[in-house]
Order: structure tokens, then sequence, then C-alpha cells
């Protein structure tokens, strides 16, 4: 293929020049034994490894899969199955790897049937990204990052990016660092971080379901939780290649020049983990502050905790103000508490007849406690419209929100009252007229 192009710009010069050499080589391929080999060998490697699969996976799929049974392997064997897809490709890659030795060995030549084994890993890692990955997070990294890094690699020129990334030196003050570790802690802060994620998650599950003191814990899930990031974030910077010394005087002296600014911030993650130790405050506590505001705490930060009110609004308040302040916790975590019901009756009534109608009334409600003590009817006091009583209960729980037990004894009260004749009186009044009615006057 000879053309005079001298008349065209250099740029046309160049583009003809690389394809007469692609031309060249393609037919050089096209005619070479070595070439015809490899296609051959390759071609007899995926149509083996399909025969292969095709008798394989429907026999592990049998064999792995659990169907009905239910066991302690069961979750391992479905993690298991859906690697399955994977075999077809993997499998062409390990024949296409045997046959590259074999043709190496007599031709001294490998280009196409190597460029062939690395597009059986691409199509590998494809159907990992597309079919295998379910998580969110994973998936978009796989897309993004996976799947380029494989592409490179197929076409070969994963060695060439890594190389030039490598020569390539950015730096910030005296940490310097090149473009490759910058993609290196992408890569692998990502997958860090994310499985630092997973196992918080999964820690926390299984001390949750411990039993031990709410405020214990609380406790041993933010410790834990600070020890997985802490370990992941030293892994990433060994990844990257960065000094941890030099970071470590960067940090000591931010350190210095914020914890003046920052005290309010330490005194309440060091009241929180005092609170978590003592127990006297944590999740599912129902509490008035010394401000009046009073809520039920649905949350506890390194910060702050968070109370719920019954009307749906959210307070937050410093964990400092737990420590510092006057809080009355009415502990709606099983312990009991005592509440009463006021009511009055009739001067009429004969008033010892009084409690024990009323304390049997109220003891049939499911949610009074006999212990620490049962229903207690007391007379209080003789009032202006009638004779005062109340009746103390205990019960399990705070009485608001979903819970009306002093409704409920109310209730019970003004039936047992009816039941039995005694009347509830009415405001009323005696007035005295000092000297006699006034006479008529006569029309």
């Amino acid at each position: 293929m000879n053309f005079d192009l001298t008349e065209y710009p250099p740029i046309v010069q160049q583009i003809a020049g690389y394809a007469e050499q692609g031309y060249e080589l393609a037919l050089g391929w096209l005619l070479s034994p070595a070439a015809w080999s490899q296609f051959a060998i390759l071609v007899g490697a995926y149509l083996l490894a399909l025969l292969i699969t095709r008798r394989l996976r429907p026999a592990l799929h049998n064999l792995i899969d659990p169907a009905d049974k239910q066991n302690m392997f069961t979750a391992i064997r479905l993690f298991v199955l859906q690697f399955l897809p994977l075999i077809l490709p993997l499998l062409a890659y390990a024949l296409t790897g045997i046959g590259e030795q074999v043709v190496r060995s007599v031709f001294d030549s490998g280009a196409v049937i190597a460029f062939g084994k690395r597009v059986f890993m691409f199509l590998a890692v494809r159907i990992f990204v597309r079919d295998i990955l379910a998580d969110p997070f994973l998936k978009l990294l796989g897309r993004f990052m996976l799947l380029p890094i494989a592409a490179l690699y197929a076409v070969g020129l994963l060695d060439v990016v890594t190389l030039q990334l490598t020569e390539t030196v950015v730096g910030v003050g005296n940490i310097r660092f090149s473009l490759i570790a910058i993609v290196r802690g992408l890569i692998a802060g990502s997958l860090l971080f994310w499985l630092g994620q997973w196992s918080n998650n999964q820690t926390s599950a299984l001390i949750e379901k411990q039993e031990m003191r709410p405020s214990i814990r609380q406790l041993l899930i933010k410790t834990v939780e600070f020890m997985i990031f802490g370990i992941a974030f030293l892994v990433l910077m060994n990844v990257m290649g960065i000094n941890l010394g030099a970071l470590a005087v960067l940090g000591g002296a931010i350190g210095v020049g914020l914890g003046f600014g920052l005290q309010k911030i330490a005194s309440n993650f060091i009241s929180g983990v005092i609170l978590l130790i003592e127990g006297q405050a944590t999740v599912g506590d129902y509490v008035e502050l010394d401000g009046g505001e009073t809520g039920k705490i649905v949350k506890m930060t390194a910060r702050a905790a968070i109370l719920e009110t019954f009307d749906g609004r959210w307070i937050v308040v410093p964990n400092e103000d737990f420590i510092t302040t006057r809080v009355v916790n009415y502990s709606d975590q099983g312990s009991a508490n005592r509440y009463e019901a006021p009511f009055s009756v009739s001067y009429d009534t004969d008033i010892n007849l009084v409690p024990p109608i009323i304390e049997a009334a109220v003891s049939t409600h499911p949610e009074i406690l006999d212990l620490p003590y049962p229903p207690d009817c007391e007379l209080r006091g003789f009032g202006d419209s009638g004779i005062d009583f109340a009746v103390e209960f205990w019960v399990n729980g705070i009485d608001d929100g979903p819970n009306k037990y002093t409704s409920d004894v109310l209730f019970l009260i003004w039936n047992a009252l009816k039941e039995n004749g005694i009347e509830i009186p009415y405001p009323q009044r005696v007035v005295e007229i000092k000297g006699g009615l006034p006479a008529a006057v006569p029309e």
C-alpha cells in the first residue's frame, strides 16, 4: 500500500501512517500460523467452557440450593449460589490461560490469545457488577471504578495508565503523593468505609440482642463504631502512602487551635459517655428537664439527646444538661410509677363505704399493679361542695401519650359510685341573708 500524500496536511499523513501499520499488522496476523492457532484455541476454549458450564451449572445449583431446608448454612449457600453466572467467563479464562502457555511454548507469541483471555475477565467483571452486586453503593462503585479498570486491563492499557498516574505527583504543604495514591485512596476508602458501616451494623445488631443495661449497650455500640472507623481511617492512610507522623503533627496543631473553641462539644461528649456508663438516662426513658420540657428519649448521640414529646415535637438537649442540671427521670423502662385520681362525694354519703368500693373497682384495671402497693383510696378533706377523696395506684409506664391510666381509673370510679348509689356533688353555695328578706311592696 503506497499512496502519495505529500500534498495533504501532516496530520493526514500521520493518520495514514498509523493505518498502514495497522493494515500490515492485521495482514501479518491473518497470514501467520501462530495467529490462526491462537484464534482457534480461543474459540475452542470458549466452546469447551460453554459445554462444561451447561453440564456443571445445573448440578451445582441443585447441590447448593437449600430449597425449603432451613438451617445454619442456608445464608451461606444462598450467598454462594448467586456466583454461579461467573462459571462460564472464569472457566473460559482458565482454559484460555492454558492454551496461552501452549502457544507461547510453540510459537513464542501469544498476543491474540492473551487479549481474548483479558476479554473473558472483563466479561466476568461485567456480570459480577450487573447481576451479583445488590448493594446500591457497591453497584455504583463497580460501575464507575471496577468496570473502567477491567476495560483498561482488557485492551492492555492498564499498566500504561498506572505508570502515568504514578509519575504524576501533587503536594499539599510537606505532604506529597501521586495521582495513583488518590485513585487507590478513593477505591480503598469507599470499600473500607462501606465495610466499616456494614460491620458496625452487624455488631450493633448482635449487641442489641444481648441481655444488659440499655446504657451499657449504647456505650458498647458507640465504642465499637469508633474503633471500626478509626481502624478504617488508619488503614486508608497507609494505603495512600501518607506519612502518619506528619499527619499527627498537623492534627496536633489543629487540635490545640480548635480545643478552645470546642470546649462545649468536648464537654457534651464526655457527659454522654458518663450518662451511658451510669445509666441515669437512656433511650426509652421519659424525663422532665429543669426548664419544664418533658419527653421520651428516642436517640442519644455523641453531642446531645433527642426527646420526643407526645405532641410530636423533637427537643435536642445537650448531654451536659443531664449532668449539670436537675432532671426528673420517670423511667419508662420497667420501673413502676405512682399516680392518683381525685374525686368527691356528697355529704350525705357514708364515707366508710367509699374506700373499699373504689379500691375494688380500680383493681379490676389490667394495668394496675398490686406491687409495690395495691390501689389505696384516701380521704383528703372536706370541701365546699363535697367530701374529697383520692385513689393512689401504681402502673408500669407513663400516664400520657398512648397510656390513659388516670382517665381509665376515673371511668371506673364513676361507674362504681353510680352502681352503689353514691352521689357525686355539684358545686353549691349556702347564701345567708342577714335581717331577713325585704317586705314586699304593696301595689
